[in-house]
């Protein structure tokens, strides 16, 4: 069926689990992780449990935004170049002096950017526009009062609200913390994740690659979006396809473990160690209506840990940890923006999604122009066009066909 857009839509597959279902059924393994008051060098990335309120203004006081002199305006009245003004330089003040003596009428002080303004003066001369004398100054041109000022309060008054709960700390909000004087700060420390990487086949990068050997790349992708996402993660390679030794492997790594994210061996064929080893723990299987990333796992292991089992090929894996696990660890985190930021795009070439099912596709989308570019097959193997791509296109359910210039929702990766 195609709508007047030249949309294509299908019919559902009512026996798979919805993308909605499964991401509200993965967020709700996790729960908020406790509160620390940690010291600001150590707060990179994570959320802001309280909100923070500013106890002083900023700046503190009245401070040159230039380095020149401090002046009363009125004294400056008619300068030129042709007709400068003298005045005699009665005082030095550096940035930090904090017996900063008031200004007397008919004289100006030295003054550098940051320096406390001394009472009395109203405004500050570049030295530009002097002669950068240092016992008598000679100033080429008017000022206003305020002119070259910072004043006290103008960025934040005391009693403000600076940060709010929620808010994800990254340089500047660290920055403004320790501006107003705070040394630490309430943060909810990050999901404790374990990223178990099973297969028989799988070698370390950089080894020599036998027949029917893969490098693994799942775990190292899978635990750097775990720390991407504010996470701490810890990888736990080269598990073999048996299920005592699977279970042996991940005995030792439980405990403080508050997520197991495990790639690979869910699907319904032979030797899929992690849905045998799993089956009757605490942990279900699913399909869910979505490609790539059909098949899927949530649950708690032996009533532990949370468990997501994802995929085993690479992008399925990749695309299944921003849909589902991603928003869950930044909202156990506290972290107030726990989705990808989503935009609209034209499409700039057609494409094809199965009936039924959500798609996901690999794209590089340009801001300027507001299109989307697709970026390689929709393979779930196919990895390239993956780290070619900066967002995801999602297609909804029903939509079979797009053709070029249609409009479609990117999620953001970078």
């Amino acid at each position: 069926m195609t709508d007047d857009r030249g949309v294509s839509h299908g019919t559902g597959t009512p026996d798979l689990t919805t993308v909605a279902d499964h991401r509200a059924r993965v967020a709700a393994l996790l729960t908020t992780t406790p509160v620390a008051r940690l010291p600001l060098e150590d707060c990179l990335g994570l959320a802001l449990a309280e909100d923070l309120t500013a106890s002083i203004p900023l700046p503190p006081f009245d401070n040159s935004a230039m380095d020149g002199y401090a002046v009363r305006s009125a004294d400056l009245a008619g300068a030129s170049p042709e007709q400068p003004v003298e005045l005699p330089v009665a005082e030095d003040i550096p940035a930090g002096r904090v017996d900063v003596p008031p200004l007397r009428p008919g004289t100006a002080h030295r003054i550098m950017t940051g320096a406390q303004m001394p009472p009395g003066a109203d405004a500050v001369i570049p030295v530009e526009r002097t002669d950068r004398g240092t016992k008598r100054v000679r100033l080429f041109a008017t000022v206003q009062p305020g002119q070259h000022v910072r004043q006290s309060g103008e960025d934040v008054t005391a009693g403000d609200t600076v940060l709010t709960a929620g808010t994800t700390l990254g340089p500047a909000q660290l920055g403004v913390a320790a501006a107003i004087g705070v040394a630490h700060l309430r943060v909810h420390r990050p999901v404790r994740v374990l990223v178990l990487s099973t297969g028989s086949e799988l070698i370390a990068p950089g080894t020599e690659l036998r027949s029917g050997q893969i490098y693994e790349s799942n775990g190292l992708m899978l635990a750097s979006a775990v720390r991407e996402a504010g996470g701490e993660a810890t990888l736990l390679r080269f598990v073999p396809d048996d299920v005592d030794a699977f279970h042996a492997a991940l005995a030792p790594h439980l405990d403080g473990t508050d997520l197991l994210i495990t790639s690979g061996g869910v699907s319904a064929g032979a030797y899929e160690v992690v849905k045998d080893a799993l089956t009757g723990t605490g942990v279900e299987f699913t399909k869910v209506a979505m490609q790539p990333g059909m098949p899927q796992g949530a649950g708690r292991y032996r009533g532990g840990a949370a468990v997501v089992t994802l995929p085993g090929n690479p992008v399925s894996a990749m695309v299944s940890f921003e849909v589902f696990v991603r928003p869950a660890l930044r909202a156990a985190a506290g972290h107030r923006a726990v989705g990808r930021p989503v935009r609209r795009a034209e499409l700039a070439e057609p494409l094809t999604a199965p009936p039924g099912k959500r798609q996901y596709r690999r794209g590089r989308f340009d801001p300027a122009a507001g299109t989307v570019t697709l970026q390689g097959a929709p393979g779930s193997h196919l990895l390239a066009g993956l780290a070619k791509a900066n967002c995801l296109l999602e297609i909804a359910e029903d939509v079979t066909e797009l053709p070029a210039g249609s409009t479609v929702d990117v999620m953001l990766l970078d």
